[in-house]
């Protein structure tokens, strides 16, 4: 193991930041004697992220009943839990499009993340209990850890991705990171969550997407996200069928988790596929 992962979180934070508003609001959302107002102020201190923030709260992905028109109404409307997950959906593509790596085409990297987090939400729809939104926003951010490792480590990611292909029965790259780096995407991803203070669902659905049946709270979150990471794989390749792709196998155990069935994939496909560009143009507009 060349670095540890706190050592690799560390030089990360060193290049990139988080936002000073996200980091804000974050701190008032903790506090139980903040109002929405005060909210409000700070998020309209930044012009990108109030428009940003006004966009997503009228699109069909929070489905809300009302135009929300102003800051205060979009606090107030969306509830401090849900506009966690919405200012960090908002804020995480500028951050992240700061970090250099020559592995792996940013383009390719948010498009995968989308259709995770659009089919992470279109899951949790049906499932009673969870957090459609934030779900998009766990599906959306699953392989973070991955961004950081091409980025921090680019040689030792380049003899994952050979020793991936080259060795007997092709095994996943989780398993390979962590036998040529000494640990994952996954497990990079859930400690730069830690650090940065996201929410415990987040870091769970992060560390444990790959392997959802470790994940010790959290587990119909992690489920979702580890359905969707597959289901996004086929939203790519335009294909249905898990048997004759590359996309990773899904464990049974994570439809018996969330309580539905595979015999849901092609709606769940044909309905992120038709929310895709949508979508995009929200987040990126």
């Amino acid at each position: 193991m060349s670095e540890s992962l706190s050592e690799l979180v560390s030089s990360v934070e060193k290049i990139v930041s988080f936002p000073e508003v996200f980091l804000r609001v974050n701190q008032l959302l903790d506090d139980p004697e903040c109002t929405g107002t005060q909210i409000a102020e700070v998020i309209s201190q930044d012009p990108g992220l109030t428009a940003q923030l006004l966009r997503m709260a009228n699109s069909p992905v929070y489905g809300l009943s009302k135009e929300v028109d102003t800051v205060v109404r979009a606090v107030n409307i969306i509830g401090t839990k849900r506009l966690r997950y919405l200012v960090l959906a908002t804020t995480s593509l500028k951050v992240f499009d700061g970090i250099p790596n020559d592995l792996i085409s940013m383009d390719d990297f948010w498009l995968h993340s989308l259709y995770c987090g659009l089919a992470a939400k279109t899951l949790a729809d049906d499932i009673k209990g969870l957090q459609p939104d934030a779900l998009f926003v766990a599906g959306q951010l699953h392989d973070i850890g991955q961004l950081l490792m091409y980025s921090r480590l680019p040689e030792l990611a380049r003899e994952v991705v050979m020793r991936s292909i080259e060795e007997p029965g092709e095994p996943a790259l989780y398993l390979s990171e962590r036998k040529v780096i000494g640990f994952d995407h996954a497990q990079l991803g859930a400690q730069l969550a830690r650090d940065w203070h996201w929410p415990a669902m987040l870091v769970a659905t992060i560390g444990w997407h790959h392997e959802p049946e470790k994940a010790d709270e959290f587990q119909k979150e992690t489920a979702v996200v580890h359905i969707a990471n597959s289901l996004a794989v086929l939203a790519e390749l335009d294909t249905g069928d898990t048997e004759e792709t590359d996309a990773p196998r899904i464990q049974p155990l994570a439809w018996e988790t969330i309580g539905l069935s595979e015999e849901i994939i092609p709606e769940v496909l044909e309905s992120i596929r038709g929310q895709f560009e949508e979508t995009r143009a929200l987040l990126t507009g």
